[in-house]
C-alpha cells in the first residue's frame, strides 16, 4: 500500500519499503570498485533522483527501469534538489500502476465530453467519419488512456488526449483567424493526425515502445487507420481522402522529424505549426514540473529546449 509520494518527500523523511517505479536505472562503478545504481524514484505527482552505493548482487539481479521496487532510505538534499540515499530495494507485490504513473490532470471524463463536442461541429462528411475511428467503444478507453510521447510533451496518461483537444481547439481558432482554411479539414486532421499512438507506445511499468511503434510508428499507422474506415465507409471523396493522409503524413513538418512528406497545403502548414506549438508549450510545463528546484530558473536544463528554463511569474503560486 502506498502511503508517501513524491510531492510530500522532505529533507530527513525516511523511507521504510515505500513502493515507487523505478526509471532511469544507471549502474556505474566507484574509483574502487564498488558499485552503486543512480535512477529516478517515479509516482502519479512527479520523480525523485535517487542513489544506492554499494549495490548487493541481490539487487543488480533485478533492478531495472519500469519495476516496481520498495525503497527504504532517507531524502537528503543534494545540490539544491531532493535525493533519496537508498539502503535496501526489494520487490513490490503487484502494483495498481494509477498510483505511479503520471496522469493528466484534466478529469477523463471531461476530456471524453469535449472531444464529442469538437467532433459535432464538424460538417459532414468529417463528423461521421472521425465518429466512426474515435468513438468506437473498443477505440476510445485506449485513445483516452494513452500518452502523447515517452517523454518530452504530455507524457502522461491522458496526455494523447488531451494534446489532441488543445490542437483542435487551436485549429478551430487559427480557422477563423486565416482566410482559406477549411475549418472542418483542418480540426479532423488535428483530432486523428496522433491516434496511431494508441498502438505505438506500451504502459506496463513505463512508456515504452511496442514492436507496432518500432517497425511501423504512430504516422504510418494512423494512415492505415484512415483508409481502412474510409473503405470500408465509402463517405469521403478520393480528394477528401488525400488530403486528410496529407495532414497525418506531414504533421512533423520536415522528413528529418519523421514526416514522409512536408507540408503542401494550407491545412497542413497549420496542423504542423499547431502540433508544434502545443508540444512545445506543454513541454515547457512539463520541465518545470519536473525539475526539483525552488528557483526562479530550473536547475537543469530542458532535453527540449537545451536550456535551462525560467518560470514564469505566479507558477508557484499555481502549484503550491
Amino acid at each position: 500500500m502506498k502511503s508517501l509520494y513524491v510531492a510530500e518527500l522532505q529533507v530527513g523523511d525516511y523511507l521504510d519499503n515505500e513502493p515507487f517505479l523505478l526509471q532511469n536505472v544507471t549502474r556505474r562503478t566507484t574509483k574502487d570498485g564498488r558499485p552503486y545504481l543512480l535512477l529516478v524514484l517515479r509516482d502519479k505527482t512527479g520523480q525523485a533522483n535517487a542513489v544506492f552505493w554499494d549495490t548487493p548482487e541481490y539487487v543488480e539481479s533485478w533492478a531495472k527501469a519500469g519495476k516496481v521496487a520498495l525503497v527504504a532510505g532517507r531524502v537528503v538534499s543534494y545540490k539544491d534538489a531532493l535525493q533519496v540515499t537508498i539502503t535496501d530495494l526489494n520487490h513490490s507485490p503487484p502494483a495498481d500502476m494509477s498510483h505511479f504513473l503520471a496522469a493528466s490532470q484534466r478529469p477523463r471524463d471531461e476530456m471524453i465530453a469535449e472531444l464529442r463536442q469538437h467532433i459535432a461541429r464538424l460538417d459532414e462528411p468529417w463528423q461521421g467519419f472521425v465518429s466512426h475511428l474515435l468513438l468506437d467503444e473498443s477505440f476510445l478507453p485506449q485513445f483516452a488512456n494513452a500518452p502523447a510521447a515517452r517523454g518530452m510533451h504530455h507524457a502522461y496518461i491522458g496526455g494523447l488526449l488531451e494534446h489532441t483537444l488543445s490542437m483542435a481547439t487551436l485549429g478551430d481558432y487559427l480557422a477563423d483567424h486565416y482566410p482559406y482554411v477549411n475549418r472542418s479539414l483542418l480540426v479532423a486532421g488535428a483530432l486523428l493526425h496522433d491516434m496511431g499512438k494508441v498502438h505505438e507506445y506500451t504502459i506496463e511499468g513505463e512508456f515504452a515502445f511496442s514492436d507496432d511503434g518500432r517497425l511501423v510508428g504512430h504516422i504510418i499507422r494512423a494512415i492505415t487507420m484512415v483508409e481502412a474506415a474510409a473503405a470500408k465507409l465509402d463517405a469521403l471523396t478520393p480528394d477528401q481522402l488525400r488530403q486528410l493522409v496529407h495532414l497525418i503524413a506531414s504533421h512533423h513538418g520536415t522528413q528529418e522529424w519523421g514526416s514522409p512528406v512536408v507540408p503542401k497545403t494550407l491545412e497542413a502548414l497549420l496542423l504542423h505549426q499547431i502540433d508544434l506549438l502545443d508540444s512545445r508549450v506543454q513541454g515547457f510545463f512539463d520541465h518545470l514540473d519536473s525539475d526539483q528546484g525552488q528557483e526562479t530558473w530550473t536547475l537543469k536544463n530542458s532535453f527540449m529546449f537545451k536550456t535551462e528554463l525560467r518560470r514564469p511569474d505566479g507558477y508557484g503560486d499555481k502549484n503550491s
